[in-house]
């Protein structure tokens, strides 16, 4: 108890707030959404499969990031003020919590709707006869070929247990063996197997875990001895790694990142997930393996299932594919409301296009990019890729484009986390089809998004641009919001032409006129733009800011909101995600509120206001207020200098305002309250900015 109340008063006291803790408020937020009561059980049980997908990949990435320090007996000091060791045991205690949370939901709400809505999670037990016949069926035919019982024991070294997979503990006793009458072990569920055997029986469609099927069956795999007891578990392994890039791109970079890949199903385990009353023999043995102890171990009981993600098999079922919620159609962009029925080309040399997604969609980028791929005046492409859609039209048209002998370059981020072997297959097609494909810069992850067609029309060059805070993806772009800004104005392709001569040759520009570029410059342009609005408000003027971005962490740009908040500068920070900047204490961040929008859409657009005497300046892209996008990425963001795309992206800020549905107010300890319509209308920006006119957005101001 005082070691509790002494962790709290270092928390308290810090000027910080910690990442990892702040994240874990992030998955309570989306685990909100669960609970909405306008929501279907479909929806629900999305958005609890969200969470459960969230969390694997905070064991995976953050756990296993302190446990880098935990392990090498590194120091750390968190953002909270805690040390390594006291840190892991807050942060754990906190995730249980969390962890019993989407238990709570998932028994308590959930799962008593299913019969309801048409299925039901049952085990063998409960089948009728002749369906558990079939479940018999289908386990001798299928699933009893593929199961390998691995021994462990003195004539046997422990078995590679995989990374999220379920695996049965099983120990067994052999009453003719005197040496060793009692043996533990593992069989791993193969991930090809589908998670539920389905059965239709009249109106209800029936999910029969794969575990349970194993579970009743699992005699057929041990002949002749006693079955002691069988434990479900799964485990989650570090997945961090730092990559120390080869000099030699060609030989040994690819290699070495594929070797990388693999210590993700061979890294220490960072979390236990087991069923209730595990044996405890096995129960010890895996603690003294893994060097793990109870803050580690999440118990589920018998009436729970181990990992929600499988219930993308129920939302996705064919039975249900009607009962999500179609998203609204994507309506005309403001500023090109031909949208497709004028060329695309000849428009751009008229006017910039501002796209806001999903509310826009992609398609004109792919035109654009399609167009470009087969028009013969196209002398190039260049364009950074980070995450791509399956079977991406975007590779596809970069594949056409040097069939016709286009000179393509593509800046391929080939160690965007979780998606590396997809984007190093896609890249050797490319490079294969003759496009000059760049594996990533030194020890730099791109994460940048431009693109730049060259065009020679007449005697003169045209270059067409792209710039986005979203990857070259047109699937999340129909989830995800972002913002892209096609162009053709010289002041924007001057900048972005030497960008990609920096990043693929010797030329080193040391400022753009219109982009802010990481890691040389973006966190000192950042910090002046923010020190001039405190100048101002220093001097008795209305100064303002407002951000909108994913993630808050970088103590220096935090420690310069501070300064601003106590000159009196009204900060507004409207942040999806963790929140490092601690809002509201008195005499530190009065000025500042900081909002969270989490709802149908995930929120993925940057914008970065500064009100500048009423003459704002506003930047958008794909950086965030991190050191990683500051110093271990290349970034990119752009001015918006046409008035009224400015004012577009100056509404979306307004909107994010507005929102009353979507919305939760960061507090001082780093907690949130959801905002509510109380006597106003609601107003859901997922919904309002499929009606947005060019009227709604004139003479807007946010300060």
């Amino acid at each position: 108890m005082k070691e509790r109340v002494k962790v709290n008063s270092v928390i308290e006291k810090s000027r910080l707030i910690s990442r990892d803790l702040s994240w874990l408020q992030f998955n309570y937020r989306v685990l909100d959404q669960a609970i909405e009561p306008g929501r279907n059980i479909f929806e629900k049980l999305k958005f609890l499969a969200i969470t459960a997908s969230n969390l694997d990949e905070f064991f995976m990435i953050r756990v296993g990031s302190l446990y880098n320090y935990l392990d090498y007996k590194k120091e750390r000091i968190d953002y909270s003020g805690l040390r390594e060791g006291p840190f892991r045991k807050k942060l754990l205690t906190d995730t249980q919590a969390f962890y019993r949370e989407q238990t709570s939901l998932f028994l308590n709400d959930l799962q008593p709707k299913f019969r309801d809505n048409g299925f039901a999670l049952m085990k063998c037990h409960e089948l009728w006869e002749h369906e558990l016949e079939k479940v018999k069926h289908f386990f001798k035919r299928t699933v009893f070929p593929m199961l390998t019982p691995m021994a462990y024991d003195s004539y046997h070294p422990f078995p590679l247990l995989m990374n999220k997979i379920l695996i049965f503990g099983v120990i067994t006793v052999d009453e003719e063996d005197d040496a060793d009458k009692r043996k533990l072990s593992f069989i791993q569920i193969p991930q090809n197997l589908p998670r539920f055997y389905e059965i239709e029986r009249d109106d209800l469609l029936i999910f029969v875990p794969i575990e349970d099927i194993i579970h009743t069956f699992i005699h057929k795999l041990f002949r002749n001895v006693t079955i002691e007891s069988s434990s479900l578990f799964r485990i989650t392994r570090n997945g961090d790694f730092t990559l120390d890039e080869s000099d030699d791109i060609e030989a040994n970079f690819l290699e070495e990142l594929k070797r990388k890949l693999k210590t993700r199903k061979t890294g220490r385990v960072v979390r236990l997930e087991i069923e209730e009353e595990p044996n405890p023999w096995m129960l010890k043995i895996l603690k003294n393996r893994w060097n793990i102890d109870e803050d580690n171990i999440f118990i589920v009981t018998k009436d729970d299932i181990i990992d929600y993600t499988v219930f993308w098999q129920v939302i996705n079922h064919d039975e249900f594919k009607d009962r999500i919620p179609k998203i609204h159609a994507p309506v005309a962009p403001l500023t090109y409301p031909e949208n497709g029925k004028d060329d695309i080309l000849e428009v751009l040399k008229n006017r910039d296009i501002f796209l806001h997604h999903p509310y826009n969609s992609v398609e004109p980028l792919l035109i654009l990019l399609e167009k470009a791929a087969e028009d013969p005046k196209v002398l190039a492409i260049k364009i950074t890729i980070y995450r791509l859609a399956k079977e991406s039209r975007i590779v596809n048209a970069l594949l056409r484009a040097a069939e016709n002998g286009k000179h393509v370059s593509v800046l391929f981020e080939v160690k965007a986390r979780f998606d590396e072997e997809n984007n190093i297959n896609e890249a050797k097609r490319l490079q294969e089809a003759g496009c000059f494909v760049i594996y990533g810069i030194e020890n730099l992850k791109t994460h940048t998004k431009l693109m730049l067609i060259v065009r020679k029309e007449g005697e003169k060059v045209t270059r067409y641009v792209h710039m986005s805070s979203g990857n070259y993806n047109e699937t999340t772009s129909r989830m995800y919001t972002d913002i892209g800004l096609l162009t053709t104005q010289e002041i924007y392709a001057h900048d972005v032409s030497e960008f990609f001569n920096a990043i693929t040759g010797h030329s080193q520009p040391r400022i753009y006129q219109n982009l802010i570029t990481a890691p040389h410059e973006m966190r000192s342009r950042l910090i002046d733009l923010i020190a001039k609005e405190t100048e101002k408000a220093t001097a008795g003027k209305t100064a303002g800011i407002a951000v909108k971005i994913n993630s808050l962490q970088d103590k220096l740009v935090i420690s310069e909101l501070y300064k601003a908040s106590q000159a009196g500068v009204k900060i507004i920070l409207v942040v999806r995600g963790m929140c490092c900047l601690r809002p509201g204490r008195k005499g530190l961040s009065d000025n500042i509120q900081v909002l969270s929008i989490v709802g149908d859409f995930l929120e993925h657009s940057r914008i970065y206001y500064f009100h500048n005497d009423g003459d704002p300046l506003v930047y958008s892209g794909s950086a965030d207020i991190m050191v990683r996008s500051f110093d271990r990425r290349i970034e990119s963001l752009f001015s918006i200098i046409d008035p009224v795309l400015r004012q577009q992206a100056t509404n979306i800020l307004r909107y994010n305002l507005l929102d009353n549905v979507n919305s939760y107010i960061m507090n001082e300890d780093g907690t949130y309250t959801r905002k509510t319509p109380g006597e106003s209308a609601p107003f859901n920006i997922h919904k309002e900015f499929f009606k947005l006119s060019l009227h709604d957005i004139l003479d807007i101001k946010l300060f």
